[in-house]
């Protein structure tokens, strides 16, 4: 196995459609990538998915190791794009040693820890027994890892292949949970001396909502508000708002159409609060736009009340960094995401939360105090897909033999760390107790948003170290 088998084995992954609850052309090239090589393979209810390879001769006596990463991939797209997810193949380019998805997102999270595993399947490697387990729909609720049944799996070691930084361990990571809230509206007449006016801010980085939630990006939902907020004293009308794309991802763009009295003088004051926008972020957020145009459409307006209510609960939902671990420097303890607002429902304005921490006390905390926040402004909310912390164990045998391997094959130390971020790793801990476990992946950049990107010669180190790892494993 080397790395041009897991990176050719990555690009057929890319041609594949595979947005979260749409795995099923994963799961089939799966369970036919099994077939094809006579791999046992079997498929549960869920659509998670278990290849299992037999130890080479004289391995027997290794103990199974189970190699997992998740089928779904998170589907996100620059403004304008016309990519349709389910069915057209992720367009990406190699420069300067990256792998880069320039207009959508590049699904090498976790396209790339499948790929390793199936190479791993395929190899003529002096290896013990694996087992490759492939969860569905991690990326919106780790679905497949909570429907997981007692037994399907016999390993008692488990490497996660979901990690994004090259030369990182990760032993432990946030639990968390999401929050939705559910504004029920009625219309208005428009005001037929007013003006319609579109208008919208794009172009912000966006990001993941556990590793990228120390940064400082703008957050175009509460951007947006807080500038209709500001106009509602010289008369304003609410058609449409839609920002934010997934739960787990920081908010790259919004849109609003409205009506007001004077039209000019609203696009001078927003063009105003975008310069003023662009000064604040001016070293993160190098690409954002604010545009306002004329808008001809004849919808109704959102009711003045539900339209302020709104308005007002998107300015004041927490967002961000709650607070740092006291335990780990530079690693926040709880966090919440204010992800989207969308208008999917006629009647219903949606708006998506997200909140982590490695305390569940704490993630429970701040989500309560997100549901407060909107059910004071009238919506109903609603918390779902739970899912717990893993606690690092420093006295892990798979990590010291991980560790062992790295300083052997790089002559240098990894870095072992927990992460905001989620992984299934919490739940598996759960129904399978005494599991031990490790997190390491290949360099991964801008994950959750358009531009994600894989370099390659981390790529190299990668897979080495899992060879070397898995052929070694005592």
């Amino acid at each position: 196995m080397d790395s041009k088998t897991v990176l050719d084995i990555f690009k057929q992954i890319t041609r594949i459609p595979r947005e979260s609850g749409h795995e099923a052309p994963m799961t089939a090239f799966l369970q036919e990538f099994a077939a094809s090589r006579s791999l046992n393979c079997k498929t549960d209810e869920t659509g998670n998915v278990l290849i299992t390879k037999e130890a080479s001769p004289g391995k027997e006596y290794v103990p199974t190791l189970v190699l997992q990463g998740h089928q779904d991939m998170v589907c996100e797209k620059v403004a304008g794009s016309s990519h349709d997810f389910l069915k057209d193949p992720i367009d990406y380019v190699i420069e300067d040693g990256w792998m880069i998805a320039k207009e959508t997102t590049l699904g090498a999270d976790d396209g790339i820890g499948i790929a390793a595993g199936l190479a791993l399947l395929e190899s003529d490697l002096p290896m013990g027994r694996i087992e490759c387990l492939f969860t569905i729909s991690e990326e919106t609720g780790m679905d497949g890892a909570m429907a997981l049944e007692e037994g399907f799996f016999d390993g008692k070691v488990l490497i996660n292949l979901d990690s994004e930084e090259e030369g990182e361990f990760c032993i432990g990571c946030a639990g968390g949970v999401n929050t939705v809230a559910r504004f029920h509206y009625t219309t208005e007449n428009c005001r037929a001396e007013w003006k319609r006016l579109s208008l919208k801010i794009d172009g912000a980085r966006g990001g993941h909502s556990g590793d990228d939630i120390t940064c400082h990006r703008l957050n175009t939902v509460p951007a947006m508000a807080s500038f209709l907020l500001g106009e509602l004293p010289y008369g304003l009308q609410l058609f449409l708002i839609k920002g934010g794309g997934k739960h787990n991802a920081l908010s790259r763009d919004c849109e609003v159409h409205i009506a007001v009295p004077d039209a000019d003088a609203t696009i001078a004051r927003f063009l105003s609060y975008g310069e003023e926008k662009k000064k604040e972020y001016a070293a993160d957020e190098p690409d954002i736009r604010f545009t306002a145009s004329r808008d001809n459409s004849n919808d109704k307006a959102i009711d003045a009340f539900t339209c302020e209510n709104l308005l007002r609960s998107l300015t004041t939902c927490p967002h961000g960094v709650i607070t740092m671990s006291p335990d780990i420097e530079g690693l926040p303890e709880t966090s919440t995401n204010l992800a989207s607002v969308r208008m999917v429902e006629k009647g219903v304005i949606t708006v998506t939360t997200s909140q982590r921490s490695s305390v569940t006390s704490e993630c429970r905390k701040i989500a309560a105090a997100v549901a407060k926040n909107f059910a004071a402004a009238g919506a109903e909310c609603e918390h779902f897909s739970e899912y717990p912390g893993w606690k690092p164990d420093m006295n892990s045998h798979v990590l010291e033999v991980c560790v062992e391997s790295y300083r052997k094959l790089f002559h240098k130390d990894p870095i072992v760390k927990a992460i905001h971020a989620g992984l299934e790793c919490g739940l598996f801990l759960e129904k399978f107790p005494g599991l031990d476990m490790i997190s390491f992946g290949p360099t991964l950049k801008g994950v959750h948003a358009p531009g994600e990107r894989m370099d390659l010669k981390s790529l190299d180190m990668f897979v080495a170290h899992l060879t070397d790892v898995v052929c070694n494993y005592r």
